[in-house]
C-alpha cells in the first residue's frame, strides 16, 4: 500500500538536499569570484584565453555561426552597457561639470568592469557549451551574419561615441594623474664657478 505522507517525506527530503546542494556550490562560487576580484589582469587573460578556445572550436568544426551570431550581440549589449554613464546625462539632465564652479563627479558606469568580465565569461562558457548540442547547429551563410554584424557594431559604437563627446565623458581612466614638483633650487647661488 501507497503511504502518501513517507512520499511526501521522501520529496521534501530531495528538495532540501538540492538546496543544500545549491547554496553550497552558490557560496564556493561567490568564494572564488571574491578571491578573483582584485586580479584584473589574470581574470582577463583568462577570459581571452576562453575566448581563443570557442573560436578555435567553432572554426574547426565550421558551424556554430548562429550562436555565435547572438553572442556577438550580447557581448556588444554589454560593451555598451561598459561603456555608458550610470546617469544617462539625456534622460536626468547634464552631470558633468560644466565650469569650474560646478563640483566634479567621477565617471561611474552602468555596468562595472567585474559584472562585465562576470557576464563575458558566462556568455562564452554558455556557448561553448551549446557548441556540444547539433541542436544549435543552424545552417545559415554566415558571412551575410558577420557583415551585418560589423555593419550594427560600427553604427553603435558610432552613437556611443557621439554621445561621449556631447556630454564630455570618457569612460576610461589610465591610473592616478601624477604631477612633478618644482624643480629643486641650487643652494650654490646658481652659477659655476
Amino acid at each position: 500500500m501507497y503511504d502518501g505522507a513517507a512520499g511526501m517525506e521522501e520529496s521534501v527530503g530531495d528538495s532540501s538536499a538540492a538546496a543544500r546542494l545549491s547554496s553550497t556550490f552558490g557560496r564556493k562560487l561567490q568564494h572564488y569570484l571574491d578571491k578573483a576580484a582584485p586580479h584584473t589582469a589574470a581574470r582577463w587573460v583568462t577570459a581571452t584565453l576562453l575566448t581563443l578556445l570557442y573560436a578555435l572550436r567553432v572554426y574547426f568544426l565550421n558551424g556554430w555561426y548562429i550562436v555565435t551570431y547572438g553572442l556577438g550581440i550580447y557581448l556588444l549589449n554589454l560593451l555598451i552597457a561598459f561603456l555608458s554613464p550610470q546617469i544617462d546625462p539625456e534622460m536626468e539632465g547634464p552631470t558633468l561639470p560644466n565650469s569650474r564652479e560646478d563640483e566634479f563627479r567621477p565617471f561611474q558606469r552602468r555596468l562595472p568592469e567585474f559584472k562585465f568580465w562576470y557576464s563575458y565569461v558566462k556568455a562564452f562558457l554558455t556557448a561553448f557549451v551549446m557548441t556540444f548540442f547539433e541542436l544549435f547547429n543552424i545552417p545559415v551563410f554566415w558571412p551575410i551574419l558577420l557583415l551585418y554584424f560589423i555593419t550594427l557594431f560600427v553604427l553603435t559604437m558610432k552613437r556611443q561615441i557621439k554621445h561621449m563627446i556631447k556630454y564630455r565623458y570618457v569612460p576610461f581612466s589610465f591610473g592616478k594623474a601624477r604631477y612633478k614638483g618644482k624643480e629643486p633650487v641650487d643652494a650654490g647661488g646658481g652659477r659655476d664657478k
